[in-house]
């Protein structure tokens, strides 16, 4: 309990001296200058159908993912399919976050079919690409696959993904892992972007998320804020 608390008051408190991009650290690692975040087709009938994950717990990845996309200020791509027809529109967690991003939306499964969506993805400049999307089976692993075939370095949200069943998403994520894919978390892409504690223009926005989406870590945090009146890390 003593390490426990220790660890969550080193972690508020923010302090540090190592710098965010210390020489040594791997360029396998993702940063807010070197990635983009694409999320496909989070949308109400798509999340009808997942019954890999909780829905809410899913949402919950989704939202936390697309607020650190924002907070870092990493170019992000939306898309939907079928919206007006079928799936229904983006989900307002996303789009209340990114309210002037446009959404491009398809009739195509593959989103990487769509030339819409490569030139939007090329124009970030980045090779390093965050993905996530509904169905994981079909709408997430057919862009990915088709990424990698192009050279791009992709790591999947497995948490802010979902699948028809659980055998459905597993085996997904697998295939994909197994073409050279890196599977992440929503939480595990947030501190890899903020990296260094010491980083203070983006740690208010960091401890909030984790203390909104991050269950009893996020718990934990707030503990931490009211039992030592750790400030420190906050604009004042």
């Amino acid at each position: 309990m003593k390490k426990f608390v220790q660890l969550l008051t080193a972690l508020v408190v923010g302090l540090s001296s190592v710098p965010a991009l210390a020489a040594g650290a791997s360029p396998k690692l993702l940063t807010p200058e070197n990635s983009a975040v694409i999320l496909i087709d989070h949308q109400p009938q798509m999340y009808f159908g997942v019954e890999s994950h909780d829905r809410h717990d899913v949402m919950n990845s989704v939202a936390a993912l697309a607020e650190t996309a924002k907070a870092f200020n990493v170019p992000t791509v939306l898309t939907s399919i079928t919206a007006a027809g079928f799936a229904g529109p983006l989900d307002p967690s996303i789009t209340k976050t990114f309210p002037d991003t446009p959404i491009i939306d398809r009739t195509i499964m593959n989103a990487w079919e769509d030339p819409n969506l490569v030139k939007a993805v090329e124009k970030t400049g980045r090779k390093k690409l965050v993905m996530a999307g509904l169905w994981t089976e079909v709408c997430l692993t057919l862009p990915v696959l088709s990424a990698l075939d192009e050279g791009y370095e992709v790591y999947i949200v497995v948490d802010a993904s979902g699948g028809s069943s659980k055998e459905a998403h597993d085996a997904a994520v697998q295939r994909m892992v197994q073409a050279g894919a890196q599977p992440v978390t929503w939480m595990q892409v947030l501190y890899e972007y903020q990296r260094d504690w010491a980083r203070r223009d983006t740690y208010e926005a960091v401890t909030k998320i984790a203390q909104e989406h991050g269950g009893a870590h996020g718990l934990g945090i707030f503990y931490a804020k009211s039992m030592f009146g750790a400030q420190e890390g906050q604009k004042k």
